[in-house]
């Protein structure tokens, strides 16, 4: 059988940031509340769309591989901020790179997107369907976020990460997983308006993005570290074993409590919220391309990743690196130039937000 090893990595952040000074101007709240709470300093605005964050990290994955754009034989973009629905987001990616050929689809599991969209490809290189694919995580989070309420306002960001895979025969790159959805309770974690349940011939407003703040704390960590357990299992390792834990980037106090119920140490936690924030299905992607850039990740190392998201999904992966950590070949690929701040590129958002708020 196959491996699907992990050859190429690369992300893409927008410029452009609001730090959480600057975001107590448009609610109330302050540096030392969201930091206490979440352990976010500041979040990317992105000027840009979806497909082309997701094109941006893919060519930085492909360059970093050495492969050519034309040998990959999937494309597939986890994300729950398309840029377009109908044709998907993938093809456009498909087109921006030069992956003539490709297969493209995107996959929607909210912030465990990233896992799932790593399962799907790994599965089907392991089949023999394929020998090498781009997996792409890429968020426009601030697209959603209801700038007019406190409490999803300061948690997300933008931003994009991917890999390559490339079937090998020695045993590297997704070795367990455990996938799943806990739909009993979805409806604390949603969007209301928006999707074809709605009559778009009325009025829909901005984006009304709920959650209970507490009930999602106290799944995310259970399910995360059980299904953390049960990898290991699969796996046949012991906590002991783990190098690296990559955890969704989703809040510092939820990844504090699975780093303490897995017993790992500080220095093999992989944290990067403070800079992003929330960017859902991009977090552990993004998270993965800065733990090899900072050396947390070595040659053979033995890497835990979990994430839960709307749904509500969750999933826990064991990857194991392969042997190289520094990239082939280097991508001069970037976004286009942004003349404007954080706050400047959300000021219309704001406005309409604030305007429709019930006076």
């Amino acid at each position: 059988m196959p491996y699907a090893h992990i050859t190429g990595w690369g992300k893409c952040i927008p410029p452009a940031s609001i730090s959480n000074d600057e975001i107590s101007e448009i609610v109330d709240t302050t540096d030392e509340w969201i930091t206490t709470r979440t352990g976010i300093k500041a979040r990317r605005v992105s000027h840009v769309s979806t497909a082309e964050l997701a094109s941006v990290a893919a060519k930085h994955a492909i360059s970093c591989a050495g492969v050519d754009a034309k040998d990959i034989d999937l494309v597939i973009l986890a994300t729950c901020t398309p840029s377009t629905v109908v044709a998907n987001t993938a093809s456009l990616v498909q087109k921006n790179i030069g992956a003539t050929g490709a297969a493209a689809m995107d996959t929607n599991a909210a912030c465990s997107g990233f896992l799932y969209a790593l399962q799907a490809a790994t599965a089907q290189i392991q089949a023999g369907m394929i020998k090498k694919a781009v997996v792409i995580a890429a968020e426009r989070m601030t697209w959603y976020v209801n700038w007019a309420r406190r409490d999803s306002a300061v948690l997300f960001g933008d931003g994009a990460g991917a890999v390559v895979l490339e079937a090998a025969e020695t045993p590297a790159g997704l070795l367990g997983t455990k996938t799943g959805c806990d739909s009993e309770d979805r409806d604390i974690l949603h969007i209301t308006n928006f999707g074809s349940n709605l009559n778009k011939y009325e009025p829909i407003g901005p984006s009304d993005l709920l959650f209970e703040g507490r009930e999602i704390f106290k799944r995310a960590v259970k399910g995360m570290s059980e299904a953390c357990d049960d990898v290991l299992e699969q796996a046949n390792l012991k906590l002991d074993d783990i190098d690296v834990l990559v955890p969704h980037q989703a809040n510092l106090r939820i990844i504090q409590a699975i780093q303490s119920r897995l017993k790992v140490n500080d220095e093999k936690v992989m944290v990067n919220i403070g800079e992003y924030g929330n960017t859902s299905a991009a977090t552990i992607a993004i998270a993965l391309c800065e733990a090899v850039e900072q050396g947390l990740i070595k040659p053979h190392a033995n890497i835990m990743s979990a994430a839960f998201g709307a749904g509500l999904t969750w999933a826990a992966s064991y990857i194991k690196w392969g042997e190289r950590v520094t990239p082939i070949a280097v991508s001069d690929a970037t976004l286009p130039p942004c003349d404007k701040t954080g706050l400047e590129l959300v000021a219309p958002a704001v406005k309409a937000c604030k305007d429709a708020e019930p006076s």
